[in-house]
């Protein structure tokens, strides 16, 4: 089956989602999940029948109290496509999506299935000046150059973490995803649809962790002192 690249009506109209704790979907980047609830690989299979596209939510904190129902997640979400799955003999599903796009739930549907699914819209990026993106783009690179000699070697190089971004927005969700863990950060980003303020935020992310390297490199200077 050809794979979609864009979402259509039909895709946010009954939109199955995976409410995780601590896991964000970002446009753009590749998110691998291990599914083994009943529920969720019931979800895993009717969307391998269809256009392959679900949503991850991120569930509200408190969740724990209802976590076998139907507990709060967050209203913005992302919406991705299953480009890779495999099932084991035991029925567990190892899937990775890629993200296609942001979206607002707008209410949930009935119970009708063991899964939750929701009705949704896409949410798009708003217009941003460019002049500001690229004063923080200038930031954000002259900080990275002082970082990336302490990052894995996986995700030192800031060209290959956002390659195949064609706008500020998509540049900007390729690197939250691979550089923000924090819950509240992803989802914070996430829901922020102006590519310049995630520009902002990210920039004072990479600020704190070039900033958190700081003391240790005057210990070690004093050391040699």
């Amino acid at each position: 089956m050809h794979q979609p690249t864009e979402l259509e009506p039909r895709d946010l109209a009954e939109l199955p989602i995976f409410p995780l704790p601590s896991a964000a979907l970002f446009p753009g980047a590749a998110l691998p999940l291990h599914v083994f609830e009943p529920r969720y690989r019931e979800l895993v299979r009717e969307v391998m029948g269809g256009r392959k596209i679900m949503a991850v939510a991120r569930l509200k904190p408190g969740f724990e109290l209802d976590y076998e129902g139907r507990p709060p997640v967050f209203d913005v979400c992302g919406v991705g496509l299953i480009i890779n799955h495999a099932q084991r003999t035991d029925g567990r599903f190892d899937i990775t999506l890629r993200g296609l796009s942001r979206a607002r739930i707008i209410e949930e549907l009935p119970p009708e299935r063991a899964f939750r699914r929701v009705r949704a819209a896409r949410i798009l990026d708003t217009p941003c000046d460019q002049a500001l993106i690229a004063a923080w783009q200038r930031k954000l690179t002259s900080l990275w150059e002082r970082l990336a000699p302490h990052l894995p070697e996986q995700v030192r190089d800031l060209k290959a973490l956002t390659r195949g971004a064609n706008d500020a927005g998509a540049y900007a969700d390729r690197l939250a995803a691979a550089m923000v863990a924090d819950p509240e950060a992803s989802q914070e980003l996430l829901t922020e649809p102006d590519p310049a303020e995630r520009f902002r935020l990210l920039t004072g992310r990479i600020q704190e962790l070039v900033d958190a390297l700081s003391p240790h490199k005057a210990e070690n200077d004093a050391k040699l002192n």
